[in-house]
């Protein structure tokens, strides 16, 4: 038996068979460079979804493995009892780059514990108990974050969490109202959000939460206006604003540090992860001082936090600050979406495509005209990019969504490299 064959044979006997990897014969991955993998057969892959858009300045990005390497030689766990130099510096770090007065962080290990702790101090902040999220949305695996998403595949349980409503999505591609859809869709996009309010709460949201650009659900961006209008909505009724930038964070939009941002709303706690330490196990919500000081209970978190961990964050905020990735993320993202818009003039089957900076989605549909979703087919073009040493993601309700998120390091010539892998993906099932 080869090490691949073992490593599959060991997936399938000792891991949850739930965790599904993808590819109808997975890949066993060893070893990665900057926006380069290679799998235990040694063949070299050009990776452009980056760990789910976590490797964000790059596989074994040099200056990261350095800094965790010397705290691992130091000190490598104290828990949040004790005052550490690496946590109280990546929060330093955070506060400067965050929008507004966003200045406390609460450091957890991941984005559904953020998000789960986010959800909490707007509870124990506004002292209610009801929750607005949008349908599409994806916030997380756990009890509570698994009954925020609005995928249904990603949700495990048919028992829900009291106190949470879903509202419409902001979804301009199949926006109800107007083709194409633009600025004035909002308001009505927006008035689902008062209506929820009022004929399934109580009237006393504690909080709306959203992803700035939605990721799992197919990398969908709302109509401009939609952010600010639905701030100040929840507000109007005594609640807060929650942005979940978990996968939209730290550049990936270009031309901010954060999603929100081209909205121009302050949010009221922001929640991060993935790229925020480029694979190490991170997740944060910032907030307000005033907002921050609300939580009176005894409160800890034995991994969150991590010397290590925070090293990791530190220097990858490092590297993001000296690259400049918003600039970095607008001016290659530009050129991917160039790119992937020709290929969307050439095959009736690429509806649409759509997102910002360095986080783009391709909806792939039957035809143009009836927008019907094509899982079948993004499921083949997946499997095509790999045959051409392209690794991409896959999302959307359907399945049906083509997600890219590489490396905010990488270069133009990587980026040209990849639409060439990618057009010949396509062609391939073009010509099946």
């Amino acid at each position: 038996m080869s090490h691949g064959q073992d490593a599959l044979s060991g997936q399938n006997e000792f891991i949850f068979p739930a965790v599904k990897p993808l590819y109808d014969k997975p890949l066993v991955l060893t070893e990665g460079q900057g926006v380069r993998v290679r799998d235990i057969d040694g063949r070299e892959y050009l990776d452009l979804f980056a760990g789910i858009l976590t490797t964000s300045v790059g596989h074994c990005n040099p200056k990261v493995i350095a800094r965790m390497g010397e705290q691992l030689g130091r000190l490598g766990h104290t828990s949040t009892l004790y005052v550490t130099k690496p946590q109280v510096e990546a929060a330093r770090q955070l506060a400067s780059i965050a929008p507004g007065e966003l200045s406390q962080t609460f450091f957890t290990n991941s984005g559904t514990e953020a998000i789960e702790s986010a959800i909490q101090m707007a509870f124990v902040h506004t002292g209610r108990s009801e929750v607005i999220c949008l349908r599409q949305s994806y916030h997380g695996r756990s009890f509570m974050t698994s009954n925020l998403t609005g995928v249904g595949s990603w949700r495990p349980l048919a028992t829900s969490f009291p106190g949470i409503k879903h509202v419409q999505t902001p979804y301009p591609y199949r926006c109800p109202y107007k083709q194409p859809c633009d600025d004035s869709c909002v308001e009505k996009f927006t008035r689902d959000i008062e209506d929820v309010i009022l004929t399934t709460t109580n009237g006393k949201p504690a909080a709306f939460i959203a992803e700035s650009v939605m990721g799992v659900g197919g990398y969908i961006v709302p109509p401009k206006g939609y952010f600010e209008r639905a701030a100040e909505i929840i507000r109007s009724y005594g609640g807060l604003f929650i942005s979940d930038e978990v996968q939209s964070g730290f550049g990936r939009s270009g031309d901010h540090w954060f999603g929100i941002e081209h909205s121009g709303v302050e949010p009221d706690i922001m929640v991060m992860a993935k790229g925020i330490a480029n694979g190490a196990p991170v997740g944060a919500m910032i907030t307000r001082p005033e907002i921050a000081e609300s939580w009176k209970a005894k409160t800890i978190s034995t991994f969150g936090g991590n010397p290590i961990s925070m090293a990791a964050a530190s220097a990858t905020l490092e590297v993001m600050i000296e690259e400049n990735v918003p600039q970095r993320a607008a001016e290659r993202g530009g050129q991917l979406l160039e790119g992937l818009q020709k290929f969307q003039d050439q095959f009736d089957w690429i509806g649409d495509v759509r997102g910002r900076g360095l986080m783009l989605g391709l909806e792939l549909v039957e035809n143009k005209e009836e927008k019907i979703p094509f899982p079948a087919r993004a499921k083949a073009l997946l499997e095509s990019c790999k045959e051409e040493g392209l690794l991409v993601g896959i999302g959307g309700m359907n399945g049906h969504v083509i997600r890219l998120g590489p490396s905010l390091l990488i270069t133009a010539s990587e980026i040209e490299e990849g639409l060439e892998r990618f057009g010949r993906a396509c062609h391939k099932l073009e010509n099946r």
